[in-house]
C-alpha cells in the first residue's frame, strides 16, 4: 500500500465511473431483467455496456505512462520487475475469482481466462511494447499489430472468419486451453477474452499510453482538449470505416472495435479533463474518485461480494435461495418490480463497494496490485 501523491483528477474520476458501471452491469438482480443498454451486443455492434471493458483497458495505458515515468520509460530491472509482478498478480487474482469460494471444485473444468486475467495480459503486453519501442513510432505499432490480427482472423477463419463458431480466436484457445477450461456463456466453447484476442487489446493499452504522453507534458490546457478531441473523432471514423469490413465485435475484439472504444475512451477523457484539470471544477467528481484512487481493489473486492451472495444459501418458502436472489426478489421487486428491481439491486451493490472504497480514500490508502 502506498500513499497518495499527486494525481490527474480526470483520470481517476473516469476510472471511478468505469468502475463504478462496470460493477452495476456486472451485478443485476436478474439477467432475465436488463434495460438494453446494460446488455452486451449479442454478437457484432456496441453498446454502452461494451464501452465498459475498453474504457477500462484504456485507462490502464494512461495509467501506465504515469507509473513508468520513474524508470525513465525504459527496459531496466526495475521495469521489468514491475511489469512481470502485476501482470502476474493480477492475472493470479483473477484465477482466484474464477475459484472462489469452491475450492474443492472440479478443475478439469476451470474457465482460466476472464477480465482480470485479459487485464493482466494487456498490460503486460502493452508495457513491453511501450518501453522497447520509441513514442513516435507507436502508432505504427499499433497499425501493425491491428493490421496483423485482421489478417490472421481473415484468412484462418475459415468460411465465417468472424462467426462464433469459426473465428480463430476459437480454435487457438481449444488448441492451447482445451475446450473445457472456456467461458461456455455463448452456448458452445468460446472465450471473450481468449488468448490471441489479447493482442489488439494490448493495442486498446498502448493508445492510452500515447494519449498520457500528450496529456502529461506541460500544463492543463485547452489546445490539449482540443488535440484530443480530434484523434478521438479521427479514431472513432476510423473505427467505423473499418468496420464495414472487420465487424465492430468485442467477444472478438476486433481491429475496428479498438480504433471506435478509444475514440469514444478520448472524447470522454478530452471532457473530463477539461472540466477537472483544466477548469479545477472538481467536486462534483468526488463519488467517482472514490472508486478511481482503488479500482482494480473494488472490481476484485465486487466479484468476492457477489460470489458470497450466490455461495450463501437461506430458506425460503420450505427450499433454499441464494442471499442474491433472495435480497432481489424479497427487498427489490416489490419495491420497483422486476426490471427496475433489477437495476436497483445493481445499484446497491455497487455503493457496498463504494462504502469500502470511501474508507480507503478518506485515509488517502491505494492498494496498489
Amino acid at each position: 500500500m502506498a500513499k497518495s501523491t499527486s494525481r490527474l483528477v480526470s483520470l481517476d474520476i473516469l476510472r471511478g465511473m468505469t468502475v463504478a458501471f462496470m460493477i452495476i452491469v456486472n451485478t443485476p438482480g436478474s439477467w432475465d431483467h436488463v434495460y438494453p443498454p446494460l446488455r452486451h451486443s449479442a454478437w457484432n455492434g456496441c453498446t454502452p455496456t461494451d464501452l465498459v471493458f475498453p474504457f477500462f483497458l484504456f485507462i490502464v495505458g494512461v495509467s501506465m505512462w504515469y507509473s513508468l515515468r520513474k524508470y525513465g520509460f525504459e527496459i531496466n530491472g526495475s521495469s521489468l520487475l514491475r511489469i512481470f509482478r502485476r501482470t502476474i498478480t493480477i492475472f493470479a487474482l483473477g484465477l482466484f475469482l474464477s475459484i472462489f469460494p469452491y475450492f474443492k471444485m472440479d478443475y478439469s473444468t476451470l474457465r482460466i481466462m476472464g477480465v482480470l486475467q485479459r487485464i493482466a495480459l494487456a498490460y503486460g503486453i502493452g508495457a513491453l511494447i511501450c518501453l522497447m519501442v520509441r513514442r513516435e513510432y507507436l502508432w505504427i505499432v499499433i497499425a501493425v499489430l491491428l493490421l496483423f490480427y485482421w489478417a490472421l482472423l481473415g484468412f484462418f477463419g475459415g468460411t465465417e472468419p468472424y462467426s462464433l463458431v469459426d473465428n480463430l480466436v476459437r480454435k487457438v484457445d481449444i488448441a492451447i486451453l482445451g475446450k473445457d477450461h472456456l467461458y461456455k456463456g455463448f452456448g458452445i466453447p468460446f472465450d471473450p477474452e481468449g488468448l490471441l484476442s489479447a493482442i489488439p487489446s494490448a493495442c486498446s493499452v498502448v493508445i492510452g499510453f500515447y494519449i498520457a504522453e500528450i496529456i502529461g507534458k506541460g500544463s492543463a490546457n485547452g489546445k490539449t482538449v482540443v488535440k484530443l478531441l480530434l484523434i478521438g473523432a479521427a479514431s472513432v471514423g476510423l473505427g467505423l470505416l473499418w468496420g464495414m469490413l472487420f465487424p465492430i465485435n468485442k467477444p472478438l475484439w476486433t481491429s475496428s472495435y479498438v480504433l471506435y472504444t478509444a475514440g469514444i475512451a478520448m472524447g470522454v477523457l478530452a471532457l473530463i479533463y477539461l472540466i477537472s484539470d483544466v477548469l479545477k471544477f472538481q467536486k462534483w467528481g468526488t463519488f467517482f474518485m472514490v472508486f478511481g484512487t482503488n479500482a482494480l481493489f473494488s472490481y476484485f473486492l465486487a466479484g468476492i461480494w457477489t460470489e458470497l451472495l450466490l455461495f450463501i444459501q437461506i430458506p425460503s418458502g420450505g427450499e433454499k435461495i441464494s442471499l442474491y436472489g433472495w435480497f432481489y426478489e424479497r427487498v427489490c421487486v416489490p419495491v420497483l418490480g422486476n426490471i427496475n428491481g433489477s437495476l436497483m439491486f445493481a445499484i446497491i451493490q455497487m455503493l457496498i463497494i463504494w462504502l469500502v472504497a470511501l474508507i480507503l480514500y478518506r485515509k488517502k490508502v491505494y492498494i496498489r496490485l
